[in-house]
């Protein structure tokens, strides 16, 4: 006769006579497991924070110093750029008609502290016709199409205008205001700036040297005058009379550009009674910190990116913007956002996917992008400049995206990281983790604090990409 024996560990697969050995179930309450640290899974390469040459700000600020640079006589207007703030240059209002020959510095300064500035997206209308042509629009940046009436009374296109050419500044020097036209219609997005007639009679009236030159050049005789507002010269046969030649004007920024450092903060909460029994055979606290750092780092890469004032998207010259050829990323495509750089590149970022379309794109041509050895890591390149990934550069939601070439370092007059080191209770260069106490539950607090910033030391060191489809 047998009986059942229980198995001293119970548990299934007990047999009636009985366990042979100790059950695993039992047997790991007497072992220590093997862990891995904590994982988090957003956790990226950051090739920016990598590659950017970090300086030291001993002040908190650092002060960019360039020559001011623009072009007088071209008939196309400038402008500067400040974050997302765009402003146009004093001097350049002169390339106006109206305004052609009119020197006087702080009049134009005036009027171009009265420009509003309009950021527009593609299809967007900014004037209609038959509505009161009550403004001159600039265009700093973008595309847009003049539409009209033609011959058999349909949409005709009378043209495109783009980066520095304006309209309806003829109709400043009208007596009365009068109507458009044509209707001015964005293709692609973009930003104007526009001064309607209200702020320019409000500057007309303060200004007689302004009021003179206005009434000198609503008394020149139309013919006397090229659509320009440059004076005629006389042709009888051949070549009679000089153009004029364009000039020059380069002068410092009287108001150079400073960025400060910019800060990212949390509070690091640990229980007391986690920190002092379970610190076996991990320190909590070193990897609560390691992660919340971690996270810090991640949002610090995604605000040198993103953000409005010091954000690399936001901060490239209009002049270095260019758009794709069809859409997707090509060969050629690659070509001129490396042109916009072409003084020694050092970089090319994108977005994963954006660097898979570059795949794509080249496979479909037949050109294979080479590989080159970056600290250890084989990544794609172009031309010898490595495309790297960023998955902080935003991808719309109709699967558009941007790609970013840049030159790093200050020597060579291009993009820089800035932060300032020796901080107090500093963990890692430009980071530090200061102890806050202790509160009545037993909380321990520390306050994690990153500092950090980025500058373009001038416009040529940044290049983008813009209006990249990512899609097959």
């Amino acid at each position: 006769m047998t009986t059942s024996v229980e198995s001293p560990s119970g548990g299934e697969g007990a047999t009636e006579q009985g366990r042979l050995s100790l059950d695993t179930a039992a047997a790991r309450n007497l072992a220590s497991t093997t862990k891995t640290p904590p994982q988090m899974q957003g956790i990226s390469s950051r090739w920016l924070l990598k590659v950017l040459p970090w300086v030291h700000v001993s002040g908190g600020t650092f002060r960019v110093n360039r020559r001011l640079t623009h072009t007088l006589g071209d008939g196309r207007v400038e402008f500067v750029s400040t974050g997302t703030e765009v402003r146009v240059i004093p001097l350049e209002l002169g390339e106006l008609p109206l305004l052609r020959g009119y020197s006087d510095e702080p009049v134009l300064a005036a009027l171009a502290a009265r420009c509003e500035q309009r950021d527009f997206g593609p299809g967007e209308t900014l004037v209609e016709a038959g509505r009161p042509a009550d403004r001159v629009v600039l265009i700093a940046h973008g595309k847009l199409q003049r539409l009209g009436r033609g011959k058999y009374d349909e949409e005709a296109s009378l043209g495109v205008l783009a980066d520095g050419d304006f309209a309806g500044a003829e109709e400043l020097a009208a007596a009365e205001p009068g109507e458009w036209d044509f209707s001015l219609r964005t293709l692609t997005s973009g930003t104007a700036l526009t001064l309607t007639r209200e702020a320019f009679d409000e500057v007309r009236d303060a200004s007689a040297s302004l009021r003179e030159h206005l009434e000198a050049a609503r008394a020149t005789p139309p013919g006397a005058r090229t659509a320009e507002g440059e004076a005629a010269v006389a042709l009888a046969s051949g070549h009679v009379g000089e153009p004029a030649l364009p000039g020059t004007f380069v002068d410092y920024e009287l108001a150079p550009r400073e960025y400060e450092l910019s800060v990212a903060q949390t509070v690091l909460r640990v229980h007391s009674r986690v920190a002092d029994l379970y610190n076996e055979p991990m320190n909590q606290v070193e990897e609560q910190l390691r992660l919340t750092v971690e996270a810090l780092r991640e949002r610090q890469e995604h605000e040198l990116v993103n953000n409005r004032e010091f954000g690399l998207l936001h901060n490239a010259d209009l002049r270095q913007r260019i758009r794709t050829r069809t859409g997707p990323p090509t060969p050629d495509d690659l070509d001129e956002l490396l042109a916009t750089v072409w003084k020694e590149p050092s970089v090319v970022l994108a977005h994963p996917k954006a660097i898979a379309a570059i795949g794509r794109e080249c496979t479909r041509r037949g050109v294979y992008p080479q590989s080159i050895d970056l600290e250890g890591h084989s990544v794609p390149a172009w031309r010898g400049v490595p495309i790297l990934p960023c998955d902080k550069i935003p991808v719309s939601s109709t699967g558009a995206t941007s790609v970013l070439a840049m030159r790093t370092g200050e020597s060579d007059r291009g993009v820089v990281g800035l932060h300032q080191t020796g901080i107090p209770d500093e963990y890692r260069p430009g980071l530090s983790v200061r102890f806050m106490g202790i509160d009545e539950r037993a909380v321990i607090s520390y306050l994690v604090s990153a500092y950090y910033s980025a500058a373009v030391l001038v416009p040529d060191a940044l290049g983008i990409l813009e209006d990249v489809e990512i899609g097959h």
